[in-house]
């Protein structure tokens, strides 16, 4: 099913559906021809699908540049396909099972998930050890996301509107939008180009972790959950008298999936665990920019060791 991220959502309902969600790197697969491809560029568009394999072949299909694209992701060493039927080489994986900064409580079914993850690709051959990148948990990365995505919302209801003829007003479009489409008109140009600059240098300090320092060899994957909870009831991030209350809420409940829209990273979902009632939680995992590869050849590992394909959750309470 076709879906697309800026800051989780991919990913997100991959984890509360038992899906496999793969978020692309920027400029894996072309937006093109289109507006917003250098202001948008937080958000890529793919899938969600039952199993690698088919995240795989997609992909292949969908990946490459338009002419004119500003960005175009390194092509992989083979087709992704071809990447599920050899082992990559032993990985070296950090282990991330807390919030960001410490900044939430993450629920025990999310931490047993990853740990989880963690002992299987130790069984596999790769070398697990807890760490992750010491920008995670710098707290302005979460208002410099804030603002761009306010500027992006902004302009999006605008184009959405010269495109129907007319001025989108607050009853079009849901009311935590406008709220944060509003907040974006109130930032300067200024403004903006320096949350855009902020961003970058954050994606570079993020990247060193992957690439290494100093002769140091860096990190292959980063493990994390997928989200700060299991799923939870419809109706959790709606408050008819609070229109912030979903955007607090999602704090706690996304801790993790926004970075990658930040630094442009792949990032993938996958369906390796159930609570004790059923419900599906997702783990996951990160790589260095460009390397789709390499999370598929993992997940793919993963999904022949631990499959996930004959778990069904409860269609009803």
């Amino acid at each position: 099913a076709h879906a697309s991220d800026g800051g989780g959502s991919i990913r997100i309902p991959a984890s509360v559906c038992g899906l496999v969600g793969l978020k692309t790197s920027r400029g894996r697969v072309s937006v093109g021809p289109g507006k917003g491809e250098l202001t948008g560029f937080l958000s890529v568009q793919f899938a969600v699908t039952r199993s690698v394999r088919d995240a795989a072949a997609l992909l292949d299909l969908c990946a490459g540049a338009e002419p004119g694209d500003p960005v175009v992701a390194p092509a992989p060493p083979v087709p992704y396909s071809e990447v599920l039927t050899r082992d990559p080489p032993r990985l070296r994986v950090g282990l991330m099972a807390t919030a960001p900064g410490d900044a939430s409580a993450v629920h025990p079914e999310c931490v047993r998930a990853t740990e989880h993850a963690a002992r299987q690709l130790e069984s596999l051959g790769h070398a697990v050890e807890v760490a992750h990148p010491p920008a995670f948990d710098d707290p302005a990365r979460g208002e410099v996301f804030g603002r761009i995505w306010g500027v992006n919302a902004a302009s999006q209801i605008d184009a959405w509107g010269r495109a129907l003829g007319r001025v989108l007003t607050d009853e079009d479009v849901e009311p935590v939008t406008w709220l944060m489409a509003s907040a974006g008109r109130a930032v300067s140009a200024v403004e903006h180009v320096d949350a855009v600059n902020a961003l970058q240098a954050w994606g570079r300090a993020m990247a060193r972790w992957w690439t290494g320092t100093e002769g140091a060899r860096g990190f292959d994957l980063l493990l994390t959950p997928t989200l700060g909870e299991p799923p939870v009831p419809l109706g959790t991030f709606h408050d008819p008298d609070d229109t912030l209350a979903g955007i607090r809420r999602a704090g706690s409940f996304t801790p993790f999936t926004p970075a990658a829209n930040m630094t442009g990273q792949p990032a993938i979902s996958l369906p390796l665990h159930t609570t004790p009632d059923g419900l599906p939680v997702g783990v996951h995992l990160v790589a260095a920019y460009g390397r789709e590869d390499l999370l598929l050849g993992v997940a793919a590992q993963l999904e022949r060791a631990d499959p996930w394909a004959g778990r069904r959750p409860a269609l009803h309470a």
